[in-house]
């Protein structure tokens, strides 16, 4: 997309500047009440065609799986659940999960907080904003605001916990109790998850653990504010989550919707669940046996805003020689590498380059394609 457009005199550098300057966030627009959007927001022919919704009668729906018990005597019963996440992983790529052991009056009080921050006037909220990616605490409006080809219509609450955590007087007064609280919770069942995963790879289920794969922690707060045009932007466009897992808590506005069998899949949001996901370095990681999938949020119609509260984990630590790749204890003459090692360096400038997009990495080290 051209930074100024010839014909019209459009300059949109200048007006993604003025606007990321202004420190107002799409909610300031929507609370200012706009009826269209600014231009940058809009979104190229190609996609929004695709914003129509599935041509299939009975959609299908993301799976479903119920976490209670899974320490039972009964080795079966955990052994039933790690086939069902196995499954999920290895199709979907996504799951939600019930009966996490996380209180339905923490989940509340994380998304009431949340909310009550993006709610704040512009002038309180714009004292957290600004653009330092990968550390401590950061308030923008589409963190690629400047790389990607189109903005979307969302702002977000950014707080590191890990390796390198977040000072608490950092974070925000009026969610900072609640953030950290769901940084405890939320670790607790991803790490759960991870167990569940790494056995389902035939592994012990500290593997993970041991790989420092929960170390490597942030906490993002979404909002997306009503949309005066929401045929055409997105919420946040399609793309992969570049990490191990995500865990992602939701209100009860929908919106997020998953690629799955070429057509695009509503999440709709399970009472007191939590969606789980898998990452483009499990799915290296993993050789290929899990899947990272395209997902999206669609713009909000809703007059109410879409809150979303996603903890993203990756590896505290890489490999003392700086590469990563499939796990070793995985390969065999019979299942040789997929994908080549890549370095920390490729990583972070894969992800730091560009917008938002999918699975770019694992484009660039695949050896050969999966079946």
């Amino acid at each position: 997309m051209a930074a100024i457009d010839a014909t019209s005199g459009y300059d949109r550098v200048k007006e993604v500047k003025e606007f990321d300057e202004s420190k107002i966030g799409v909610k300031g627009l929507s609370d200012s009440g706009i009826t269209s959007i600014p231009q940058f927001f809009v979104h190229d022919p190609e996609t929004l065609s695709d914003l129509k919704p599935s041509s299939k009668h009975t959609a299908p729906t993301l799976p479903t799986i119920d976490l209670s018990h899974i320490n039972s005597v009964t080795s079966t019963h955990r052994a039933g659940i790690v086939e069902q996440i196995k499954l999920a992983a290895s199709t979907w790529g996504f799951f939600q999960v019930i009966n996490h052991g996380i209180p339905d009056s923490v989940l509340d009080e994380t998304l009431k907080a949340v909310k009550a921050f993006h709610d704040q006037p512009h002038e309180v909220k714009a004292k957290f904003y600004k653009r330092e990616e990968g550390k401590g605490v950061m308030y923008a409006s589409n963190n690629d605001l400047h790389r990607a080809k189109a903005a979307s219509w969302h702002d977000s609450l950014q707080v590191w916990m890990g390796p390198q955590r977040s000072a608490a007087e950092e974070i925000p007064e009026m969610c900072r109790s609640e953030v950290v609280t769901w940084d405890v919770y939320a670790t607790k069942v991803g790490e759960t998850v991870m167990e569940l995963l790494s056995e389902g790879l035939g592994l012990e289920s500290e593997r993970f653990k041991e790989l420092t794969f929960s170390d490597g922690r942030v906490i993002v707060g979404h909002c997306y504010p009503y949309c005066p045009q929401p045929d055409l932007t997105v919420g946040i466009t399609s793309h992969t989550d570049p990490g191990i897992v995500t865990v992602l808590l939701q209100n009860h506005v929908p919106g997020l919707q998953v690629r799955h069998q070429n057509e695009w899949v509503d999440v709709k949001p399970v009472p007191g669940g939590l969606v789980i996901n898998i990452g483009d370095l499990l799915q290296i990681i993993s050789n290929g046996e899990y899947k990272s999938i395209q997902h999206r949020v669609l713009a909000n119609s809703w007059k109410e805003p879409r809150i979303s509260i996603v903890m993203f984990l990756n590896q505290g630590k890489w490999n003392e020689d700086g590469y990563y790749g499939p796990l070793p204890e995985l390969l065999s003459p019979e299942k040789p590498p997929v994908y080549r090692n890549f370095t920390v360096r490729e990583y972070i400038e894969n992800f730091y380059s560009k917008g938002l997009d999918n699975k770019s990495l694992i484009e660039k080290i695949t050896i050969q394609k999966l079946n």
